[in-house]
C-alpha cells in the first residue's frame, strides 16, 4: 500500500506533526507538493516569496527523497494520482482551521472518502489549535487579554523528532509534466531575493533574533529603523520552521520584559486564528455589525496614492514604500498605514487588507484581517472607533530623527527634523534653500488629519445610529 505526505505552508523536514506520522507508517510514502494556479497571485510580492520557498524546500527534499509535483486544480490533481496509484490508502497532512486552506480541506475530505483514502490530519501550524482554548461556558473568546491568561497557562506542545531514514520513499518522477510546469513557473520568477529562504534560514534568523534583539524587545520593536522585531513572519507564514521549534528556544532564554513582551506576540497570532475560525465570514464582513453601515469614501485616487507611498505623510509614504520595494512593513508601521487608510481617507479597510494580501512576503489571513479590523475599529477587541492614530506624532514619537523616513523617502533626505514629519509646514524660502517644492518634488498632504478625524468619528457615530434603527424592526 502507499501513504501520501501532503506538504502546504509547512516547508520542513523537521518538527512537522503530519510528517512524523507518515514516516512511522510502514506504506511507501510519497511526499507531495500540490500547485493550484487558481490560487496565485500573479505579479504579487506575496506570490513571489512564497514559490521561492517552495523551489528552495524541493531541493532540499530531492537531495534524499523527492517532493512530487502535481500542478492544476486540487480535485483533477488528486484524482489523477488516483488512478496512478490504485493502491494509495492514506494521506497525512497538517490542517488549516479557518479560511480558503480550510474550505478546500474539507472539500478533500469528501473526496477522500469517496476514494476510500484514509485521512490523518494533525494541527501543527498554532500553539494551540482554534477550538483549544474555550471560556468557562465553552464560548469562543473576544478580548485578547482573559483569552492570553488562559493561554500562558496551558502546556505548549514540545518540538516533534522525525526519523528520516525511511528507504521506501517513491523517488520516481510520477508526473513529469507537471514538475515541468512547476519548473517554468518558478524561472518565471524576478531574480531578486527578498529575503534568505529555508529552513536553515529560519533557524539563523531565530538564533539572531533571541540573542541579539529578544532582550529589549517591548521597546526597540516600535521603532523601524533599528529593525528589531523579530522577523519570522515569513519563516512560519510558509512553514519553513515550527512554532514548536521557536517558543522551545524561547522558553530557554533569560527572563526579561522583552521575553515576555514576544511571548504575547505569539499568543496574538493564536488569538487571530481562533478569532478567524469563529467569525470565517470576517474577510469580507465587519465583526461588529454595528460599523456594517460606514459610508466609506473609497476615492480611487486616494487609494491610489496610499499604494505608492505619495499621501504628504513621510512616515505614511516611508512604510508603503518599504512594503512596494521589500514585501515587508515593520508591525508599527502596519497599524499607522492602515489607520491613516480607514480613519484618515475613510477608505474601507477590506481595499487595504487586499492590498496587503497582494505585497506581503509574510501574509496569513487570520493575522492580516485581524489587524486590518483591529486598526478600522470593526473586529474583535478592536482600537475604539474614537481613537485615531495621528501621523505626524506617531512619526515624531517612532521615528524623532527622520532615519527611516530618509531612507524609503530619499526626495526628503535633507530635510532637517523640524521639518522632516511635516514637510508642507515650509515656508516657500526653506522649500527654496532644501530643494524641495511641495506640489511638484513631494506631494502636499492629501488630507488635513484634524478634519479628517471629525469626519471619521461622524460616520462611525451614525453607523452605529443607523445599525440601532435596524434592530428595532
Amino acid at each position: 500500500m502507499i501513504s501520501v505526505m501532503w506538504f502546504r505552508q509547512d516547508l520542513r523536514l523537521e518538527d512537522n506533526t503530519a510528517l512524523k506520522k507518515a514516516f512511522d507508517d510502514p506504506n511507501e510514502l510519497i511526499l507531495l507538493f500540490q500547485v493550484n494556479p487558481s490560487q496565485f497571485l500573479e505579479n504579487s510580492l506575496n506570490h513571489q516569496a512564497f514559490f521561492q520557498s517552495v523551489a528552495h524546500f524541493q531541493k532540499e527534499v530531492n537531495k534524499p527523497f523527492h517532493l512530487q509535483i502535481l500542478y492544476g486544480d486540487v480535485l483533477m490533481c488528486f484524482n489523477q494520482l488516483k488512478k496512478a496509484l490504485p493502491n494509495w490508502n492514506t494521506v497525512y497532512f497538517n490542517q488549516n482551521h479557518c479560511g480558503s486552506g480550510h474550505e478546500r480541506d474539507q472539500m478533500m475530505r469528501h473526496f477522500f472518502k469517496e476514494k476510500q483514502i484514509s485521512v490523518v490530519s494533525c494541527a501543527d501550524h498554532q500553539l494551540h489549535a482554534a477550538d483549544e482554548i474555550k471560556t468557562k461556558t465553552n464560548d469562543d473568546y473576544k478580548v485578547f487579554t482573559p483569552y492570553y491568561n488562559q493561554w500562558i497557562q496551558r502546556i505548549k506542545a514540545a518540538p516533534i523528532k522525525v526519523d528520516l531514514k525511511k528507504d521506501n520513499v517513491i523517488k520516481e518522477v510520477l508526473f513529469p509534466e507537471d514538475e515541468e510546469k512547476f519548473a517554468q513557473l518558478i524561472q518565471a520568477l524576478p531574480n531578486k531575493i527578498y529575503y534568505l529562504v529555508g529552513n536553515q534560514a529560519a533557524h539563523q534568523q531565530l538564533e539572531l533574533f533571541l540573542s541579539q534583539h529578544l532582550v529589549d524587545y517591548q521597546i526597540a520593536r516600535d521603532f523601524p529603523i533599528q529593525n528589531k522585531t523579530s522577523q519570522l513572519s515569513p519563516y512560519l507564514r510558509t512553514g519553513e520552521i515550527s512554532i514548536r521549534t521557536i517558543w522551545q528556544r524561547l522558553k530557554e532564554q533569560p527572563a526579561s520584559e522583552g521575553k515576555e513582551t514576544f511571548i504575547k506576540e505569539l499568543c496574538w497570532r493564536d488569538f487571530y486564528n481562533m478569532i478567524y475560525a469563529a467569525h470565517p465570514q470576517q474577510k469580507d464582513q465587519p465583526i461588529q455589525e454595528a460599523f456594517t453601515f460606514i459610508h466609506w469614501e473609497n476615492n480611487p485616487i486616494d487609494f491610489d496614492s496610499w499604494k505608492a507611498g505619495k499621501t504628504g505623510y513621510p512616515i505614511v509614504d516611508a512604510a508603503m514604500r518599504q512594503l512596494n520595494e521589500t514585501g515587508w512593513m515593520h508591525n508599527r508601521l502596519r497599524m499607522i498605514v492602515a489607520s491613516f487608510l480607514t480613519k484618515d481617507l475613510l477608505i474601507d479597510w477590506r481595499w487595504g487588507e487586499k492590498y496587503f494580501q497582494q505585497m506581503l512576503i509574510d501574509y496569513e489571513p487570520a493575522s492580516n484581517i485581524g489587524g486590518w479590523q483591529w486598526a478600522a475599529s470593526t473586529g474583535t477587541d478592536a482600537v475604539p472607533y474614537f481613537r485615531i492614530f495621528n501621523p505626524s506624532l506617531q512619526s515624531k514619537k517612532f521615528d524623532a530623527k527622520g532615519e527611516f523616513i530618509r531612507k524609503f523617502v530619499p526626495e526628503l533626505e535633507k530635510l532637517p527634523p523640524a521639518f522632516i514629519h511635516e514637510p508642507q509646514k515650509m515656508t516657500g524660502n526653506e522649500q527654496q534653500k532644501y530643494g524641495i517644492f511641495l506640489g511638484e518634488t513631494y506631494p502636499n498632504p492629501i488630507v488635513n488629519h484634524q478634519e479628517a478625524r471629525k469626519k471619521a468619528i461622524a460616520r462611525y457615530e451614525l453607523s452605529k445610529e443607523l445599525f440601532q434603527e435596524q434592530q428595532k424592526f
